[in-house]
């Protein structure tokens, strides 16, 4: 597939050199920056507000002089966009009736296409604003620009894109952010996606921090996408400095920001399909319908020439190879600490309803079965429960590894839990002699009877000591179906259902980091080194030759296939376009596309298994629960998501 919905929108923030009161000289300057966003693709460029004279002429706009001198640029450039296939917002006065108005003025393939007034003018601002402008109609109006050019002028105006999906915008000036029930709110409760916001603010003492904070907030609240435009060099220095600081934001997430005191372009590919993604799963999220009284922004609709994406397209974001874990350590840090408590606190709770008087952990020396041990620990504390009464049992069989079982042993006793060691070994080979099965055949029948004898073990165990067996099998398994059905699928409780495995290993990793006793930790260590796999089949010269990984694909491309699967609902070419991209240099797209064919393949196949799996505590936004996450039929047929896979060309 060459050519394909990425659902993005590119996006610029541009900070022009400018002088006060030189409208040609601006017009140059802004069409040298129209030229470049142009030619880099962007669709949308936002300048600064009253950047064709400076937002700090003071009484000279009062000056007849400079307010035609305005809009002679303001035409000089409307012309200068025929076919330059950009939407572009640039800031001028705007004589309308008996006032003047602070006006961001849309244009678009040769023309004026709407004007937008300041409507909440700051009277409290160093510059005194109001003393210059006028408060911008509420609703709107149409007022002729030039000879039989006529254009809607007011707040309530939208622009909306024909042929990008879900693109539909709106202005909001910089001081109307901070409005009550801000100017944006109702915009985007008119339907519109991408919040355009020119601004000319001074710079003070932290005030970078609240300006991206509140346009963070903005984005995260209303769930669109936020352009920041902000007013900078050549700006007068009377009194003030005005410091550029451009940023693009997209539903709390700042994608690119141009630094306090630069002039330039800032770009951000606005990613439309998360936005619609997230309004639609958040009931809380109203837009008017026809039928409401708010519902009455006048639509003017624009269509560019060239939105065709290829497959060799160049995102102006940075995309994280592994979602669910903060690339900032000090967050990651805070963040497994909070996994570990939540899910200590979620299994405390649960054992005091069950009156347990223990818990039963099948411990192999792998992630997860460590994490469980180690919350198990955690929550036994919290509860006052003797951590004796934790039996944490190894099962060895015929592909148990020196390697992990001493592990597993030197674990259970570091942490000071009841150690028990049952080898499943004999009765694997009773139960085989039983069903007619040979042992030498090592199918997947051959696996799945010693993880079914393992789960009877722990079942049988928790009956014995009043307990409850804790689950460990992690989200990724989950979401693949790698589990033994009432085997290792099952338990009393699963505490580490909600979390995928490459952010099982940064758990453990902290606790290992962190942990008092260093043979704890050292132990810890190598169990994170230790590869991933089941050990069901016999190894071969004492090292794991059954790798999960060289069977279902490596962990940290599931686990990005599933949170943009699961999160934001996206298509296949559209995951396998962002894999490609975060991954580029460590997997070619052959090998990233096959893997995502039996991700998809396995996620529809074994569905069965998650609509029955135990409870487990919630940790992110993404989730298998069929309780309060992932409500999926078992029986759902995926062949239109494979049937795209197959059009994907490389």
């Amino acid at each position: 597939m060459n050519n394909f919905d990425l659902g993005y929108v590119k996006t610029a923030a541009v900070t022009p050199e400018i002088k006060v009161a030189d409208c040609k000289y601006n017009c140059e300057k802004i069409k040298k920056y129209i030229d470049e966003v142009s030619a880099n693709g962007a669709k949308v460029v936002v300048f600064p507000e009253l950047c064709i004279t400076g937002y700090t002429c003071g009484d000279l706009f009062f000056q007849q002089t400079l307010l035609d001198g305005a809009m002679d640029a303001v035409y000089e450039l409307a012309a200068y966009t025929k076919d330059k296939d950009v939407f572009v917002i640039v800031g001028a006065p705007y004589a309308y009736g008996s006032k003047v108005y602070n006006t961001a003025i849309a244009l678009f393939d040769g023309s004026i296409v709407g004007m937008v007034p300041k409507s909440i003018i700051p009277g409290y601002s160093e510059f005194s604003e109001s003393r210059y402008f006028a408060e911008g109609i509420d609703d709107y109006d149409f007022t002729d620009v030039r000879a039989e050019e006529v254009v809607p002028f007011g707040r309530k105006v939208k622009f909306v894109c024909r042929n990008i999906r879900n693109l539909v915008m709106a202005v909001e000036f910089g001081s109307e952010l901070l409005g009550t029930g801000s100017v944006g709110d109702e915009a985007i409760k008119n339907g519109v996606t991408v919040v355009l916001n020119p601004t000319a603010v001074c710079e003070s003492v932290g005030r970078d921090e609240y300006r991206k904070s509140m346009i963070k907030c903005q984005s995260e609240k209303m769930y669109c996408g936020y352009v920041s435009a902000n007013a900078g060099d050549g700006e007068s220095t009377t009194d003030t400095v005005f410091g550029g600081h451009n940023i693009i934001a997209e539903c709390g997430t700042v994608i690119s920001e141009l630094s306090r005191f630069e002039t330039g372009v800032t770009y951000g590919d606005i990613d439309l399909q998360r936005i619609s993604a997230d309004r639609r799963k958040v009931t809380s999220f109203k837009e008017y319908t026809s039928q409401d009284d708010g519902f009455s922004y006048f639509q003017v609709e624009i269509e560019f020439k060239n939105i065709c994406y290829t497959k060799d397209y160049k995102l102006s974001r940075k995309l994280e190879k592994l979602p669910f874990i903060p690339e900032d350590m000090t967050v990651c840090r805070e963040r497994c600490e909070e996994i570990l408590t939540i899910q200590a606190l979620a299994l405390k709770k649960r054992i005091e309803h069950a009156h347990a008087k223990s818990l039963v952990i099948g411990i192999s020396g792998g992630l997860d079965s460590t994490l469980a041990l180690l919350v198990a620990t955690k929550a036994a504390d919290m509860a006052a429960m003797d951590r004796k009464s934790i039996y944490a049992i190894t099962m060895p069989g015929f592909g148990t590894t020196d390697r992990t079982y001493e592990n597993a042993v030197a674990m259970i006793k570091s942490v000071g839990a009841t150690f028990m060691e049952i080898s499943i070994k004999d009765a694997v080979i009773k139960h085989f002699e039983d069903i007619g099965h040979d042992v030498s055949v090592h199918d997947v029948t051959y696996e799945n009877a010693q993880a079914r004898e393992r789960t009877q073990i722990l079942m049988d165990i928790a009956n014995k000591y009043s307990g409850m067996v804790i689950g460990t099998g992690d989200m990724s398994e989950l979401a693949l179906g790698w589990a033994t059905y009432n085997g290792d699928h099952m338990s009393m409780y699963g505490v580490n259902a909600a979390i995928p495995k490459t952010l099982i290993r940064y758990v453990v990793r902290y606790y290992a980091e962190n942990c008092a006793d260093d043979k704890l930790s050292s132990i810890l260590k190598d169990v994170i080194d230790t590869p991933v796999s089941p050990e069901l089949i016999p190894p071969e010269n004492g090292k794991i030759v059954q790798k999960t990984e060289d069977l279902v694909g490596p962990y940290e491309l599931h686990d990005f296939f599933i949170f943009n699967v699961l999160r934001y609902g996206y298509a296949p070419s559209k995951v396998f376009f962002l894999a490609k991209t975060a991954f580029v240099g460590e997997y070619d797209e052959a090998t990233i596309l096959e893997w995502l064919r039996i991700f998809y393949r396995r996620f529809f196949a074994q569905q069965y298994k998650r609509t029955c799996v135990p409870d487990g505590p919630k940790i992110g936004s993404v989730g298998l629960s069929p309780r309060g996450d992932l409500k999926m039929p078992s029986d759902a047929c995926s062949s239109l998501w494979l049937d795209e896979i197959e059009r994907i060309e490389l």
